[in-house]
């Protein structure tokens, strides 16, 4: 078995994590005032605020705190829109609520950078989430939240580029609660589980249409896109994304339709897609739905590693259909786009396409945001497990449900108060 997917359990040093807390609150998020709009400091990520948060919104914090605590065990489950900037913000939010929660990441940050960075992230209480085998790390995850510390998770688990919907949830966090309400309530009958979920949603502060088209402008020309010359920076997204599905389309031998809205032709070439994924691994995995396909096809792929033939099919069509279907129907859902909405596509655009080097490396590691931005933080109202009759499945609903409410209403009183620059959504009709 490879190192990087061993689990090792966190060894917490809270002097480290005091530590770090200070580094991500001045080096990551908020930056240095008096250099981070200065030129030419505020190119330098490290005075700027690598994730270029500027502002935190977060009138709910004293309730989470109420949440965790000695006598409880807490799960504490934050939506995941955006990568890099989701451990800053979670990190800056656990370090006012419970500073020694345990946070999951994935195995190949903490197992996967080489003994050095590993002994660094273990001292920082991460857990590594070993896919496919995830045993010992909810073991750990159960032991450490009954000591009364937080363990922190994202239920959507990977990132999808889209901050005003909430992914389908995995069940993880509300599994682990249970068995540790079981193992409380063996000593003490008044124990209680709290899945307290966080949503937050970033909006800039200024108008950053020029940084966005430069943004565009290197994505048209690393992917060799011609750039429409009338076209508005939401038609210049969208007409990126056509070209895109239109080489995907060539590739599985597809016609394009050229009279089909883009959503038309992605649910067709997905369609396809997945009934050749399904034929590849499974006889009757015919009509499953993406999601659960693609969990069959990662299955699939951990117990057949003597088929090279067959890995190489099935990792191809997974990779493709994932990528299509990040691109959900919330896209063409709303007649009119943000410019945060557009960003969002750039960074998934670039992470999922833009492949040349190590500016596209680094990209995917610690994108760079258009411009200066608030995080607005909202707690939904915690799921109390010790008081929760349903089954493990609806408490999953439930959750989500607590979860996209609060992201919506966030999202429209934002609005109302004008936070946000608006343009015509070209996926809307097209």
């Amino acid at each position: 078995m490879s190192k990087i997917d061993v689990f090792v359990a966190p060894r917490p040093n809270p002097a480290l994590i005091r530590a770090m807390t200070s580094v991500n609150r001045i080096v990551m998020l908020h930056g240095i005032p008096g250099f981070r709009d200065l030129l030419p400091f505020n190119r330098l990520a490290g005075l700027r605020g690598v994730a270029n948060v500027r502002h935190i919104d977060f009138p709910d914090l004293e309730r989470l705190k109420a949440s965790c605590g000695a006598g409880k065990a807490t799960f504490i489950t934050p939506n995941h829109p955006e990568f890099f900037t989701d451990w800053m913000i979670d990190k800056e939010i656990v370090s006012q609520v419970s500073p020694l929660t345990a946070s999951w990441a994935t195995n190949g940050v903490v197992n996967g950078l080489g003994r050095l960075m590993q002994k660094f992230w273990l001292a920082n209480n991460l857990i590594a989430q070993i896919p496919g085998n995830s045993g010992a790390a909810k073991e750990h995850s159960i032991a450490w939240a009954l000591k009364g510390h937080g363990v922190l998770l994202h239920p959507e688990g990977g990132v999808g580029w889209h901050g005003n919907i909430v992914a389908p949830l995995l069940p993880g966090a509300v599994e682990m609660g249970l068995e540790a309400l079981k193992r409380g309530r063996a000593t003490d009958p008044d124990f209680k589980v709290w899945i307290a979920p966080v949503v937050w949603k970033l909006a800039f502060t200024r108008n950053v249409e020029a940084a966005l088209a430069k943004e565009c402008a290197y994505v048209e020309k690393s992917l060799k896109i011609e750039r429409h010359a009338t076209d508005t920076l939401p038609q210049r997204i969208h007409h990126i994304y056509s070209a895109l599905l239109t080489r995907d389309e060539a590739a599985c031998g597809m016609p394009s339709d050229d009279g089909a809205t883009y959503a038309e032709r992605q649910q067709a070439l997905v369609t396809e897609l997945g009934r050749r994924l399904g034929e590849s691994i499974s006889a009757d995995a015919a009509g499953t739905d993406t999601t659960d396909l693609l969990r069959r096809a990662r299955r699939w792929q951990r117990e057949n590693t003597g088929d090279a033939e067959g890995q190489k099919q099935v990792r191809m069509l997974a990779d493709t259909v994932q990528r299509l279907h990040r691109v959900g129907g919330w896209a063409s859902a709303n007649p009119r786009i943000t410019q945060e909405e557009i960003a969002e596509h750039l960074k998934r655009i670039r992470n999922d396409y833009c492949r040349g080097g190590l500016r596209d490396t680094m990209n995917r590691f610690i994108p760079q945001p258009a411009g200066p931005r608030c995080a607005h933080i909202r707690l939904p109202d915690p799921l109390g497990l010790h008081e929760y009759t349903g089954s493990i499945d609806d408490a999953v609903a439930e959750l989500h449900r607590r979860m996209q409410d609060t992201v919506t209403s966030t999202v429209i009183e934002l609005a109302a108060k004008g936070s946000f620059i608006f343009y015509p959504n070209p996926f809307y009709r097209h």
